[in-house]
């Protein structure tokens, strides 16, 4: 008998061994959901269109550049094309911009033909917001620094009156 209660002491060890280690492989109780958050697929929040442009008072060229370029934009769409300096000097004041604080070269060159481009800046901060239209290729900018002069813009330009 004592060889019948090894074997039945040996076989009871192994089946718990067996039971213990088949017990990690049972699903357990479900796994709680935190407050607040619903068990599932996530819900993605729904796109919201991105803020129209607008004028930053006393605010930097940078902080100015994307309503800049909107104002630009839809002026040359609207003109169809380059326009004139003051067309264009006019539109930049009444989006806001300070006629003291503005630059542009002329759109007639010194033998009185039409200019291929004009280009244009605000000075904002120790900084300027330069625009450029050129035909074919139409609008570009860029924020640029001040420079020496206090000015914008290198070489002849118009008298803003």
């Amino acid at each position: 008998m004592a060889r019948s209660s090894a074997g039945t002491t040996a076989l009871a060890g192994i089946a718990l061994a067996v039971v213990v280690a088949l017990a990690g492989c049972v699903p357990g109780a479900p796994t709680p959901v935190p407050s607040g958050m619903a068990a599932g697929p996530s819900s993605s929040p729904t796109p919201t269109a991105p803020a129209e442009p607008v004028l930053v008072e006393g605010g930097t060229a940078a902080e100015n550049s994307a309503y800049f370029d909107k104002v630009n934009s839809e002026y040359f769409t609207r003109i169809g094309g380059m326009g004139t300096s003051a067309q264009l000097i006019d539109n930049l004041i009444a989006a806001g911009f300070r006629k003291q604080d503005l630059e542009v070269t002329g759109d007639r060159t010194s033998i009185d033909l039409e200019a291929d481009s004009l280009i244009f800046s605000v000075r904002l901060k120790g900084e300027c917001l330069i625009g450029d239209y050129q035909r074919p290729t139409g609008y570009s900018s860029m924020v640029a620094p001040l420079l020496g002069t206090g000015g914008c813009l290198i070489g002849t330009t118009v008298p803003i009156g």
